[in-house]
């Protein structure tokens, strides 16, 4: 037998050289281990590129989002939830299911009658598997209001994780991340489009003040839905839901600001007097978005901003059970029963401040009796009123 001598080109490469280097789909695979190391996830899901593909979505989004799949469901698999009450919403969910899809998954034209016919099959298919999970998860957790926009979020997840895994991973992000914008009232949603014009002031006090007369509302659809109702293309909407899972739940407010910001000079060539013209533009997101920059400059704008940092005082008038407070930092370490007491305490305190706002009305209409006397009747009256409100 012939033996390679030492010098042999061929075997002496084969002897030094170098293990290829680990992808980055083996970093975040060794990351998401028995034992997840989440503050690296973190930082892959925020760096270029994201969490890369679906398969390595499907274990680590759970894992951002602080539960185990392969341990007992926390929602009810099988058909159990179909003899759970209707949810009062269910008539809404089915307008919205008939409507979803638009964007994505896209499909490809075909001229052949069966080919079209199976894309309508996979259509008609996805939208059932949509319905079941939004139904599913609202039967089970009866107190959540649904929203138009919970829709094209509950999509992506579906796509990414599948029908059978999806409902845990929307039920965590219900009550965890996007708790807010299921309570009875609008009011906690609008809380959070009002840190926008603090986090402008705080970084372009010009640029603020050349926006002062339009009210942030045109943010509204954009982070009700984590962006998934204005960004058309799915690679894109899944890479923005790696970072937005990663991150602290106000992080997506930062992220409409920054897009705000780097549409500076565009701003600036409408006339700050132009209200309707300003809410118009901001509304619509550029396109394309570049969201690899946007993301960068998000995360340097969240550090250098934090929102105790605010002015206005506006992290101080955001609800201490807001998921803007609730979910950041340990947040991870919350179950779901956690979510629902927060959820439970931030409907009372919604409550209360309408019961507030309602006497106040009441002192205001009865503001001119005749002296002390008559005022001391009114607080009597209206303390009787809001004792048979509460109980």
């Amino acid at each position: 037998m012939q033996s390679s001598s030492p010098d042999d080109p061929v075997k002496s490469h084969e002897r030094t050289s170098a293990p290829a280097p680990p992808t980055k789909v083996d970093e975040i695979s060794n990351v998401c281990g028995e034992i997840p190391d989440l503050e690296a996830l973190v930082q892959l899901a925020t760096s270029r590129d994201g969490l890369v593909n679906d398969q390595v979505r499907q274990r680590a989004w759970p894992i951002l989002l602080g539960y185990d799949p392969s341990q007992n469901p926390e929602i009810e698999r099988g058909a159990a939830w179909k003899n759970l009450p209707l949810h009062k919403d269910e008539d809404q969910v089915a307008r919205d299911v008939d409507r979803s899809f638009i964007y994505y998954p896209k499909t490809t034209s075909c001229t052949v009658n069966a080919n079209a016919d199976q894309s309508e099959s996979q259509l008609d298919r996805r939208k059932a598997d949509l319905s079941t999970v939004i139904t599913q998860v609202l039967r089970t957790y009866p107190m959540l209001s649904y929203f138009q926009g919970f829709h094209d979020i509950v999509q992506v997840f579906l796509l990414v994780l599948g029908a059978d895994d999806a409902p845990d991973a929307v039920s965590h992000l219900a009550l965890s991340r996007i708790r807010d914008f299921m309570l009875p009232s609008l009011s906690p949603s609008l809380a959070h489009l009002r840190l926008l014009p603090a986090i402008l002031q705080a970084e372009d006090a010009k640029l603020c003040e050349h926006l002062s007369q339009t009210q942030p509302f045109f943010a509204l659809a954009s982070t009700l839905t984590l962006y998934a109702h204005d960004i058309e293309d799915y690679s894109d909407i899944a890479r923005l839901f790696d970072f937005l899972l990663a991150q602290d739940a106000i992080v997506s407010v930062y992220f409409f600001a920054e897009i705000i910001l780097s549409r500076r000079e565009e701003l600036f060539e409408i006339s700050s007097d132009d209200s309707d013209m300003l809410h118009f533009v901001l509304s619509k997101l550029p396109k394309p978005l570049d969201l690899e920059t946007l993301i960068e400059r998000t995360m340097s704008l969240y550090m250098d901003n934090p929102p105790e940092t605010l002015p206005y005082q506006a992290w101080a008038r955001i609800s201490p059970y807001s998921v803007l407070k609730t979910a950041r930092a340990d947040f991870r370490q919350q179950t779901l029963s956690d979510g629902i007491d927060l959820f439970q305490r931030q409907v009372i305190q919604l409550r209360n401040d309408e019961m507030r706002e309602q006497a106040k009305a009441m002192l205001w209409k009865y503001r001119r009796p005749a002296g002390q006397v008559g005022l001391a009747i009114v607080v009597g009256v209206l303390a009787i009123w809001l004792r048979k409100k509460w109980l």
